[in-house]
């Protein structure tokens, strides 16, 4: 008896916990007060689920600080970490500098050099951010780095990453009416942040915000497409540059941010050599940046 009650008890669990299931797959108006709180968290035997369009900005850093000590711990020798703290409080004060422009001041966005040659830099969810050493030494001054890295913050404020993670969530199959777990995401967040590049139309919207975090820190307008031209003319296309390879439409990109730039110049008090031209010495970042060198 005692067996038949607990299979009774078990029995009547599963089934409530289906119904709650079909329930959240096909929501009602009368739902609607309570819907969040399920949506952003169901425990379903011990397993915390995840509705990756709700994240809040805690949850968001949560998983993404769980994402960064994945990729610098089982990635360890593919993304070692750049630690000259010269050069690393030197992106560290330009991140800061262009974050505190940011639309989410609720995020506490992080920079970190990864020691890599190549010509790169990538962001993940929860306000993570990285430029490789090589990407570092091939700007030619502090502008053009802050227009990397103001385009990579632009991606994170837009929630592109999540974005994608729905997308090939939904590819492989995991998407349930529950979510996904913590395990999901944060796999899904490592292999977005070097398997997957963003779509033409993400890029566009990182350059049109990417470009007004850097206008709003002061630096020159035109940094943002000075940059992409240097590498695509060095690579001649996209072949030579892993940030041109994984940005794509370069050239269309290019002529887009040029003509923000004239726009801006000419509807703005901008002047040559005022506030809005900081970062173009060159020697002042090349002593900045010196331990690369």
């Amino acid at each position: 008896m005692l067996h038949r009650k607990k299979n009774r008890w078990l029995y009547g669990c599963m089934a409530g916990i289906t119904a709650i299931s079909i329930n959240l797959a096909t929501p009602t108006v009368s739902q609607a007060g309570w819907l969040d709180n399920i949506l952003r968290g169901v425990l379903i035997w011990g397993v915390q689920s995840y509705q990756i369009s709700n994240l809040s900005d805690a949850d968001e850093m949560d998983f993404g600080k769980q994402i960064h000590n994945e990729i610098i711990g089982s990635r360890q020798g593919q993304v070692q970490l750049y630690n000259n703290t010269k050069v690393v409080n030197y992106i560290e004060e330009i991140g800061e500098r262009l974050a505190a422009n940011s639309r989410r001041p609720g995020i506490d966005y992080r920079f970190f050099v990864v020691d890599d040659d190549s010509i790169n830099a990538f962001a993940t969810m929860g306000g993570y951010t990285y430029v490789n050493t090589g990407l570092i030494e091939a700007a030619a001054n502090e502008a053009e780095l802050a227009s990397v890295i103001g385009h990579e913050i632009a991606h994170i404020e837009e929630k592109h990453s999540i974005g994608q993670m729905q997308a090939q969530a939904r590819n492989q199959g995991l998407l349930a009416a529950a979510g996904l777990d913590s395990s999901q995401i944060v796999q899904l967040g490592v292999a977005i942040a070097f398997d997957y590049p963003h779509s033409r139309s993400d890029e566009r919207d990182a350059d049109d915000l990417g470009f007004e975090l850097l206008t709003k820190a002061g630096y020159a307008p035109d940094a943002m497409a000075s940059f992409m031209t240097t590498l695509m003319n060095e690579s001649g296309g996209n072949g030579g540059s892993s940030f041109l390879s994984t940005h794509p439409g370069t050239a269309e990109r290019i002529d887009t941010l040029q003509k923000n730039a004239d726009d801006y110049v000419a509807d703005s008090d901008y002047t040559k050599g005022s506030f809005h031209d900081i970062g173009l010495n060159e020697q002042h970042y090349r002593n900045k940046i010196s331990p690369l060198q």
